[in-house]
C-alpha cells in the first residue's frame, strides 16, 4: 500500500508531496513497524549519561522541519527522527520551485533556505509529544537566520529556547543554502562558535542538571585537513560528535535534466562522496567522538559500509522520496543478515572495521 502512495505521490511537485505526506502523518496514516531488531541498538555516553537508540537507522533532519511527526517517523521503525532545521525566527525559505526530484539519478537538489516556523512554535510541538515520547530519541537541529547580523547568536538561542526539549542537538553549519553560512565551518569561526556553544552548555547544565548529547553537522566537500581541523576543534571544546555529512554542491555524472539547478544534491550521488569524509574523520577522531554516517544510503549495503567506515549511527531521508517510509525497517533487516554474516553480534562491534 505505502509503495502505491510512494507512486502517487510523485504525482505531484517534489514540495507538495512533501507537505502531503507531513499531513497524512499527522492523521496517523503512516506505517507502524513490529520488527524487533536488538542487533542494532547503540548507546551513546556523554557528560552525564548515556543515551539509548532503539536502532541505529535514524531520520535526517529536512523531512520534519517543525517537530510535527518525529514519533511517527519513529513508529515506521526509525532508532531516532531529528527535527529542523529551526531557525530562532520564522523563515519562508528561498522562492519556489526549490526542491526536485533526479529520478534518473535516484537524487535529490533542494535549496529550501532553511523554511521554517520558528523556534516558538517548534517548542511547542516538542513540549506536546514529550508527553507521549516513551523514550523515543528526538534530535533538534539548529540553525541561523538568513538576515541574522550575528549568526552565532542564533545558534546560542536555539540552545537555550529548546534545553531539555530533545534528546540531543545538531549544530547546522553546513547548509549551502543560506549564503555565507558554510563560512563557519572556517578553524577561526568554528574554534569561536563551538567555545560559546561549550560555555551555554556548562551553564545550563548548571542551571537545570540536565545534559545531552551535541552534534556538529558538517559538508562533504571540505578537504581533508579541513575535516582534520573540524574534528580536532570538536573535540577540543567537547562536544560529543559529527554528522558526516550534509549535501554537496557537486554535480559530477549526473544524468537528470534538473542536474543544473542550484542548490544541496543528496541521495545516491552523495554517497560515496560522504562516505569517504566518514573515513577522514573517522581516522582523525580516532574513537573520541561519535560519528553519524549520512548521504546517499537506500539499503542495508549502504548503512554497513557506513558502519564499517566509522559511524556508530546511520541517517537517510532522500531515499524515502523513492522507497517510501517503509524503507526504515528493509534497512534494518539487511543490516542485521549482514552483521550475522560477519559474524558481529551487535552494530556496535561492527563500527571502524573496515
Amino acid at each position: 500500500m505505502y509503495k502505491l502512495a510512494t507512486r502517487a505521490l510523485h504525482l505531484l511537485a517534489a514540495e507538495e508531496a512533501h507537505n502531503l505526506t507531513i499531513k497524512l502523518l499527522k492523521l496517523g496514516l503512516g506505517p507502524v513497524s513490529s520488527l524487533q531488531t536488538p542487533e542494532l541498538a547503540v548507546d551513546v555516553s556523554f557528560d552525564g549519561g548515556v543515551l539509548r537508540f532503539a536502532n541505529c537507522v535514524g531520520l535526517a533532519a529536512g523531512f520534519d522541519k517543525n517537530a510535527e511527526v518525529p514519533l511517527a517517523m519513529v513508529r515506521a521503525g526509525f532508532g531516532f527522527a531529528e527535527c529542523g532545521t529551526v531557525t530562532p525566527l520564522p523563515q519562508v525559505g528561498n522562492p519556489k520551485p526549490r526542491l526536485f526530484r533526479l529520478t534518473e539519478d535516484a537524487a535529490v537538489i533542494n535549496r529550501m533556505g532553511f523554511n521554517n516556523a520558528g523556534l516558538d512554535i517548534f517548542a511547542g510541538h516538542l513540549e506536546h509529544i514529550n508527553a507521549h515520547r516513551n523514550g523515543a530519541v528526538v534530535g533538534l537541529n539548529i540553525g541561523a537566520n538568513k538576515d541574522a547580523t550575528d549568526r552565532m547568536a542564533d545558534y546560542i538561542t536555539g540552545l537555550k529556547r529548546l534545553w531539555g526539549l530533545g534528546s540531543y542537538f545538531t549544530i547546522n553549519i553546513s547548509s549551502p543554502n543560506t549564503p555565507g553560512l558554510r563560512a563557519l565551518q572556517g578553524k577561526s569561526h568554528l574554534d569561536d562558535l563551538l567555545a560559546q556553544i561549550a560555555e551555554t552548555r556548562s551553564a545550563l547544565m548548571k542551571a537545570t542538571d540536565v545534559n545531552c548529547p551535541i552534534f556538529l553537522k558538517i559538508a562533504p566537500d571540505l578537504s581533508d585537513g579541513e575535516i582534520e581541523d573540524t574534528v580536532s576543534s570538536t573535540i577540543d571544546h567537547a562536544l560529543d560528535g559529527l554528522i558526516v555529512s550534509n549535501t554537496t554542491l557537486s554535480r559530477e555524472g549526473l544524468k537528470s535534466p534538473y542536474a543544473g539547478e542550484s542548490g544541496g544534491l543528496s541521495g545516491a550521488p552523495l554517497f560515496e562522496l560522504s562516505t569517504r569524509a566518514l573515513k577522514v574523520a573517522a581516522t582523525a577522531a580516532a574513537g573520541r567522538l561519535t560519528l553519524i554516517g549520512a548521504g546517499g544510503i537506500a539499503s542495508g549495503a549502504q548503512a554497513y559500509a557506513k558502519i564499517r567506515a566509522g559511524a556508530s549511527l546511520v541517517q537517510l531521508y532522500s531515499a524515502m522520496v523513492y522507497h517510501g517510509p517503509g524503507l526504515a525497517d528493509a534497512v534494518r533487516r539487511d543490516l542485521v543478515m549482514r552483521l550475522k554474516a560477519d559474524g558481529f553480534r551487535s552494530v556496535s562491534e561492527a563500527v571502524g572495521q573496515a
